[in-house]
């Protein structure tokens, strides 16, 4: 039997400058956002079967929150750190992985260490690599600006892979990623 007291899922899909995203709402905070798949249209059949589809909307956070991510992807860059969000369920370091990562700027990046460091949990740049995979709001808890101590792109479970934060991090203006340091 449902728990009568947890508020439903909606979702809906919308275009952007970089193909059609998917987001889930529980009441005003995202639980879920998705990335343009590789074929046209498919962010929105990924997500699971316990969202109910709603209309875009047109008034109020949840069209804010659209609004935000779509200028964001139209290079008018957003921290999009006033996207409320919804946890509920996220172990806790990943909680706090999410927390550090949040707080990245658009056009900056951190290294894996760093974020674990960051998290008081310093040797866990692996862990850290998990939990980002792992990310059910990619882009509004930006782990494409985490990269490999190197400045490499590593490991991106978003749809479209490498390419996509690749995308993302040149949207975002962002100088130095996936070039090799001198020292």
């Amino acid at each position: 039997m449902p728990d009568s007291t947890v508020a439903p899922l909606d979702a809906t899909d919308f275009d952007t400058a970089i193909g059609r995203c998917a987001i889930a709402w529980r009441a005003d905070a995202v639980i879920r956002f998705q990335l343009p798949g590789h074929e046209p249209g498919t962010a929105f059949s990924r997500f699971t079967g316990d969202a109910r589809p709603i209309p875009i909307p047109t008034e109020g956070p949840r069209a804010e929150a659209i609004a935000r991510i779509r200028d964001h992807l139209d290079g008018d860059l957003d921290d999009l750190r006033r996207i409320p969000l919804d946890l509920a369920g996220v172990p806790v370091f990943h909680r706090a992985v999410y927390a550090v990562t949040r707080a990245i700027d658009p056009g900056h990046t951190l290294s894996y260490g760093e974020v674990a460091r960051r998290c008081d949990a310093p040797g866990a740049a692996q862990a850290v690599g998990q939990a980002l995979g792992s990310n059910p709001i990619p882009l509004i808890v930006p782990c494409h600006r985490v990269l490999a101590a190197d400045h490499s792109l590593h490991g991106f479970s978003a749809p479209g892979g490498i390419g996509t934060k690749s995308t993302l991090l040149a949207i975002e203006r962002t100088s130095g990623f996936g070039e090799p340091t001198l020292f």
